[in-house]
């Protein structure tokens, strides 16, 4: 007896069906995070920026929580494949800081250049640091920067303070250029990267 696999048409239907509703809450929760900011925010508003029934938001997000961690997590997604080209790209210490800070604050403008920023122009650059994808991101950097200081062409400074220094430094740049109206990404970079590699240098 031969087995037959019988194909259900409608299957892979409800699993387009099932994407396009999430997709279509996380384009409207994007939108109303931009407009109300985050704290404003609420279900109700996310569910009137869509087509779908309120029952129907329940089936993908327990909360405005949810949500807003399911659009970092998308952006960081993007961002770890930019952050892992220019590790790999980086032949020395310097060109891995500046490699990757550059990386970061292209990044930023590009996301606020297609409204995917999550940010009001009036309100600071809104985003959470402990997504499972963002915590990815955090290990990857500290793992990038002890394979480089461990191939001898940096100083010997301590891994985790240069980690920790060098992301809030970036974190913290990066949300002040997200408020001007016109991003300086060159200099924001070439600002950090100078402030990062003089420490490093005057610890060495």
């Amino acid at each position: 007896m031969t087995v037959v696999d019988v194909f259900d048409p409608t299957e892979g239907k409800r699993e387009r069906s099932k994407a396009a509703n999430r997709q279509a809450i996380l384009t409207a929760a994007r939108r109303v995070f931009a407009d109300l900011g985050y704290d404003a925010t609420t279900v109700r508003d996310i569910i009137r920026g869509t087509d779908l029934a309120s029952g129907t938001f329940y089936n993908y997000f327990k909360s405005k929580e949810e949500v807003f961690e399911a659009l970092q997590d998308d952006s960081a997604h993007r961002f770890r494949g930019l952050l892992q080209e220019q590790c790999a790209r980086a032949r020395t210490f310097e060109e891995f800081v500046r490699r990757t800070l550059d990386a970061y604050f292209r990044f930023l403008a590009d996301e606020k250049a297609s409204g995917r920023i999550l940010q009001r122009p009036d309100a600071p650059f809104t985003h959470r640091v402990d997504t499972p994808e963002m915590k990815a991101i955090f290990r990857e950097v500290r793992s990038e920067i002890e394979r480089t200081l461990g191939r001898g062409i940096a100083p010997g400074v301590d891994p985790d303070y240069l980690a920790a220094a060098s992301i809030g430094i970036a974190r913290e740049v990066g949300d002040r250029m997200m408020l001007r109206q016109a991003e300086d990404v060159e200099y924001a970079s070439t600002f950090c990267a100078n402030l990062i590699l003089g420490g490093v240098r005057a610890r060495g």
